[in-house]
């Protein structure tokens, strides 16, 4: 229903706007059909797996049809992006209200803001309340297992919680997950409300129980969700385009108050439904905008401060002072290896994923049995290594800095079965490596939530390891908390192509503004090498970005434009041609002078011979009768001269 609305709205819009602009010739819809331009291939970020992962595409007019791989038809229709901002004052925008204008943005984020940062809220108090009450709370006070039985506590609430997700799939429906969420954006620009319940659910249950994934997804969808909402049942939106920028504010905010980082945060929700920069540009400012709304809500109605999460140095308040110019050069060796690591998690990633598949176990129908494979791998890890489990916001912190488990803030027992330490080498490598195993089981399992911590997690890690492999490299710990932002830096953009916001998310959390450049290089070099490898098959190029920046004032300068360069080219191919015309007009009169002065010597040649036979016996009656001949010659010879021939 809602994308017949989105439908016929945008028809009508754009039969207006061609109406208005047939009443100027300088606006008519020959010098916008002259300018149209190809599009993008949705593979020129990536492999062939897009085309089979995007199975339809919007139109120009709004519809959505079939997709296909091959080269894409032109747009008919640039109009239909077109936002009309024509007021001069604000005021005048302020009386019409119209969508897409600087007021009605305003208005819609500040509602959104409202509304997301009140969920966000709810969502969050609901999550770490049952958090504290099913890890602490219940084994602490019951004390249901004995000291020497407490470890058991992990395997019993994993797989309870696992099939509680399956539960909840089978009776609710399909929650959805983060690529999921991002082909709504390309294809309907919003997300339908009927995933938010499901997704809720499903990753509260995830989350309490273990899983290697945080809330990060669940709220980003969430927020979608309901901004998608608010755009077209309260403020009535029917420009395709203005939703979808509705609906990325509402990720923006999600992920700002995620984060607790509005631009980095922001940047994100940007940055993550495409795999090389950010393509939905003009929606940025209002994005930040609602991000750093929806984060001053959150954060009131939850009475949390704003600024740093970890302690990586002296205090929360303290940074790193300057650092040498050689370390960015390090970051960038770190992205490449980075890099590598995400690569080859990817296969292995995928190899899981046709192994469930190949088993039939991502049928929603066996829900149940899928959490439960998963909640099996997941349970073994964690029993043996517990630094593994949760979706590692807080462990972060106490990997980086070598902490014992006993800091661990979510898992009970902390020291799990075999009292695991990160104190070596060795230790630190299979943590990162039995991280990402989790990681990819958890997601295989049908939990729901996102991998942006526990990636984070698994980078600090193999920087660990990296530094007990070179231990006089780095001899303080600046230089160590340096190693592992960009290690995490690079396997998380590896796997989310998000790297102006991860660089600014991790050196905002950790209180280092001076790590930026090396941690920045980090993420850069890693998407480099990774932008042909996609984790997140929805990530594809926007198919109106050659339209997308124009309001109706620039539309119609550039219409104007393409006037004038079109009048340009028609007087140089006019000239062009005139001068053909007169070069072939020249060549035929060349032609014909030469073929006039042939004839010419032929004639001279035979009246010369009957001449000289007929006077062959008689010298002086020849000389009379050579001189005029000889006259007559030259004066011939002299016109055929002036004909160009020789000249």
């Amino acid at each position: 229903m809602l994308d017949k609305q989105l439908d016929e709205a945008n028809k009508s819009n754009s039969k207006k706007l061609t109406n208005n602009n047939e009443m100027n010739p300088l606006f008519s819809k020959e010098g916008e059909e002259e300018d149209q331009r190809q599009f993008l291939q949705p593979s020129s970020y990536g492999t062939s797996d897009t085309n089979k992962a995007r199975t339809k595409r919007e139109r120009s007019d709004g519809k959505i049809v079939s997709y296909r791989s091959s080269t894409r038809s032109k747009q008919k229709d640039n109009q239909h992006y077109v936002h009309d901002r024509s007021g001069s004052l604000f005021w005048d925008d302020l009386s019409h209200f119209k969508e897409g204008t600087i007021p009605h943005s305003v208005a819609v984020a500040i509602t959104i803001a409202m509304v997301c940062g009140t969920a966000i809220h709810i969502y969050y108090t609901t999550l770490f309340y049952f958090l504290e009450y099913v890890w602490h709370t219940v084994p602490k006070k019951t004390e249901l297992l004995p000291t020497s039985l407490e470890y058991l506590w992990i395997p019993i609430i994993i797989f309870t919680m696992s099939i509680l997700v399956g539960l909840s799939v089978v009776i609710l429906g399909e929650p959805g997950d983060l690529a999921y969420t991002i082909k709504c954006v390309h294809e309907k620009a919003y997300v339908e409300l009927n995933h938010m319940i499901p997704m809720i659910v499903a990753s509260i249950f995830s989350i309490i129980g273990a899983g290697s994934l945080g809330p990060e997804a669940p709220v980003v969808a969430m927020c979608a969700c309901l901004s998608g909402f608010i755009s077209l049942n309260i403020f009535k939106t029917k420009n395709r385009n203005v939703v979808r920028k509705h609906t990325l504010m509402g990720m923006a905010g999600a992920l700002s108050a995620f984060f607790g980082e509005p631009l980095g945060g922001s940047l994100f929700a940007l940055e993550i439904n495409s795999r090389f920069g950010i393509e939905y540009f003009e929606h940025m400012i209002e994005a930040i905008f609602c991000g750093v709304l929806t984060l001053s809500v959150f954060r009131y109605l939850s009475h949390l401060e704003v600024g740093a999460v970890w302690v990586l140095g002296i205090s929360k308040t303290s940074s790193s002072g300057p650092i040498p110019v050689q370390y960015v050069f390090l970051g960038f060796g770190i992205g490449i290896l980075g890099a590598c690591i995400a690569y080859a998690f990817t296969i292995f990633h995928f190899f899981v994923m046709k192994s469930f598949d190949a088993m039939n176990l991502l049928d929603n129908k066996y829900a149940i049995l899928r959490a439960i494979l998963g909640a099996i791998v997941i349970t073994i890890i964690g029993l043996f290594i517990p630094q593994t489990l949760f979706w590692s916001e807080e462990e972060f912190e106490v990997i980086v800095t070598s902490a014992p488990s006993s800091e661990l803030q979510h898992v009970f027992p902390t020291s799990g079965l075999i009292h695991f330490e990160i104190d070596c080498a060795y230790k630190a490598l299979l943590l990162g490596i039995f991280k990402l195993i989790a990681i990819s089981f958890t997601i295989a399992g049908g939990f729901r939530g996102g991998f942006i911590f526990p990636s984070f997690l698994a980078g600090a890690a193999f920087g660990r390891f990296f530094i007990y492999i070179f231990p006089t490299m780095f001899t303080n710990n600046n230089d160590e908390i340096l190693v592992c932002l960009c290690f995490a830096a690079s396997i998380s953009v590896a796997l989310t192509k998000t790297s102006l916001a991860t660089t600014l998310i991790l050196v905002n959390l950790s209180n280092e503004p001076n790590f930026l450049a090396p941690v920045l290089a980090a993420s850069l070099t890693s998407l480099f090498l990774t932008s042909y490898m996609p984790f997140i098959k929805t990530q594809v190029s926007r198919e109106d970005i050659d339209t997308s920046l124009f309001t109706l004032e620039t539309s119609k300068w550039r219409n104007i434009t393409s006037k004038v360069i079109e009048q340009i080219r028609t007087r140089q191919m006019s000239e062009c041609e005139h001068e053909k015309k007169e070069y072939l007009r020249m060549s035929s009169i060349v032609l014909t002078d030469a073929s006039e002065a042939i004839h010419l010597d032929h004639d001279d040649d035979e009246e010369e011979k009957k001449n000289t036979e007929k006077n062959d016996d008689n010298d002086d009656a020849k000389a009379a009768l050579i001189s005029p001949h000889g006259n007559n010659h030259t004066f011939r010879m002299s016109k055929v001269s002036k004909m160009g021939w020789f000249g």
